[in-house]
């Protein structure tokens, strides 16, 4: 976002040159911060808007490669990562998304517990980082599967972009698995780590009623009751908190009145 050069490149690929690899970057950004290649593998497109999901959807619209990886700028990539992506692909044939394990940036400990290959289920998705997945394009393409722009980051509800996407990729009834192998490191924690503040949780409110229908107000109650319990909010908060999801939920309905993209 708003990079002018191409620096910040090297400290993702330490091991390599980073020209060697087939990389496309979405610059989010204004008319005076511009970004510019002069590497045939580096391509770059400066966009004006604003919003995760829709610069991963610019990107998705634009990739030319088979395999596909998901990337932030502030990521540091291991060494033989893209090899470990192709084997997962030629052992998973009929794959269409693989999701892999990271790290914390020092820290040798793997994110993710599980060291054997599995499919991907809806309850099993929700712990997916956008950095671990990578995907066959004609297979994301031919099914219409993009992230939904009404969430993410810079986005109205600002979390689980990620998940919506492979939450819309199961339901095409498109292969997702899981392969341990760590291929990159990552500096910092999740947006969603603060769980009590109100932007999350205005937005998972909105999530849970997008996937839970009208359910959804007792999967408040309880959000309500695990953030409680687990000191993220106080007492004195419930009700203001409880106000502050149903405002998610209302927003979410009116949105569905006027745009149905809000279902994908």
């Amino acid at each position: 976002m708003n990079r002018t050069t191409l620096d910040f490149l090297k400290s993702m690929f330490p091991f390599s040159q980073f020209s060697q690899f087939s990389i496309l970057i979405v610059n989010q950004t204004q008319e005076n911060f511009l970004l510019f290649s002069k590497y045939p593998n580096v391509r770059v497109i400066n966009s004006f808007e604003k919003g995760l999901s829709r610069s991963r959807n610019l990107a998705i619209k634009n990739a030319s490669k088979k395999i596909c990886l998901i990337a932030d700028d502030d990521v540091i990539y291991l060494p033989n990562f893209d090899n470990e992506i192709i084997n997962a692909f030629n052992i998973i044939s009929d794959a269409s998304i693989v999701t892999f394990n990271h790290q914390r940036v020092g820290l040798n400990i793997p994110q993710k517990k599980s060291k054997i290959i599995f499919r991907h289920s809806f309850k099993s998705i929700w712990n997916v980082s956008s950095i671990e997945i990578a995907f066959r394009l004609d297979h994301i393409k031919n099914n219409n599967i993009v992230f939904n722009e009404y969430f993410g980051i810079g986005s109205i509800f600002e979390t689980a972009e990620e998940f919506l996407f492979l939450r819309s990729s199961i339901i095409h009834k498109l292969k997702i698995f899981y392969n341990p192998s760590v291929i990159v490191s990552h500096p910092k924690l999740s947006s969603g780590i603060n769980e009590g503040q109100n932007k999350l949780l205005f937005a998972r409110a909105a999530l849970f009623y997008k996937t839970k229908g009208k359910l959804a107000y007792l999967w408040l109650l309880k959000y309500l009751f695990f953030l409680l319990r687990n000191n993220y909010i106080s007492k004195k908060e419930c009700i203001e908190k409880f106000k502050i999801g149903i405002s998610g939920i209302r927003k979410y309905e009116q949105i569905l009145k006027t745009d149905s993209k809000i279902l994908d």
